[in-house]
């Protein structure tokens, strides 16, 4: 496990170089010119890529809290199952995870193509007018926020039905003799009992919110240029910045402030968090 650490996660390190350099292939790594923060303010400048930032932070605004609530809402529907039925609950919640984005995306597009799609097949024959769903960008933060919940919340949920499992179930039968019905229980036992994996959960995926998921992204809507306006994300643009002008410097410079900001991000929140519940706290 340590060298895995080491060969993966440090040796790369050196590429920390490349945000400030005008790589060439030619010159290699150490011979390219150093440019210094010439990059960065390309960034800083260019509209696209804030288009790209503002997409990033409000998708995975919405994929975490949305995320979230529905996963343990799902948990907690979980919990009331019978110990037999929820292991063919668990399977089916958590087959989504393993799909691959390019699998989805060919599911997709047998459901939205124009002239072949189911959707718009029904819509004809409603009498409908047909929808160009891969040109029309205002179609796609809900089909894409809906995607993204659709794939994650059945494995979330089935980490939160873990925790709810270690619950001391004398702690139910008390509150059911008191009287408690069960929004109060789900209000002051079950959910302070799993408040620990919720809130680790919600710091480590805040430290991704500049990340976005490339599979997603790219895969789900096709590369459609007519879609960048909603569907643009950090990921998709240095992927373009990198396949289009093969400028590792930019690329590599968007990615340095990916980690930087992911990381300024997860050590103040768990600030925030350590300030309100000490306990809470992931470190």
């Amino acid at each position: 496990m340590i060298i895995y650490f080491i060969v993966f996660n440090y040796l790369p390190l050196y590429g920390l170089v490349l945000p400030f350099k005008d790589y060439k292939f030619s010159k290699g790594f150490f011979g390219s010119d150093w440019v210094g923060l010439d990059n960065f303010k390309f960034l800083l400048d260019n509209e696209q890529l804030n288009t790209a930032v503002i997409n990033t932070v409000l998708y995975n605004f919405v994929f975490i809290f949305g995320g979230i609530f529905l996963s343990v809402t799902i948990a907690l529907l979980l919990y009331e199952v019978s110990s037999r039925a929820v292991k063919v609950h668990q399977t089916l919640l958590y087959l989504p995870h393993y799909i691959s984005w390019v699998v989805v995306a060919f599911a997709a597009k047998a459901l939205l193509d124009m002239d072949y799609g189911l959707i718009n097949k029904i819509l004809v024959y409603f009498g409908a007018v047909p929808k160009q769903w891969y040109s029309v960008p205002e179609y796609w933060p809900g089909i894409l926020i809906f995607s993204a919940l659709w794939k994650s919340c059945g494995s979330d949920a089935v980490l939160y039905y873990a925790a709810l499992m270690g619950t001391d179930k004398s702690l139910f039968e008390a509150a059911k003799m008191d009287g408690a019905n069960k929004l109060q229980i789900i209000r002051y036992i079950t959910i302070p009992s799993i408040k620990g994996i919720i809130i680790m959960m919600t710091i480590l995926k805040i430290g991704k919110i500049f990340y976005g998921d490339f599979g997603l992204f790219y895969n789900l809507t096709l590369n459609s240029p007519l879609l960048y306006e909603t569907t643009d994300v950090l990921d998709t643009y240095v992927y373009r910045a990198l396949m289009t002008l093969g400028d590792v410097g930019l690329s590599s410079a968007v990615g340095f402030v990916q980690s930087v900001l992911g990381f300024i991000l997860v050590i103040v929140t768990n600030l925030v968090v350590r300030r309100l519940d000490k306990d809470s706290a992931l470190f």
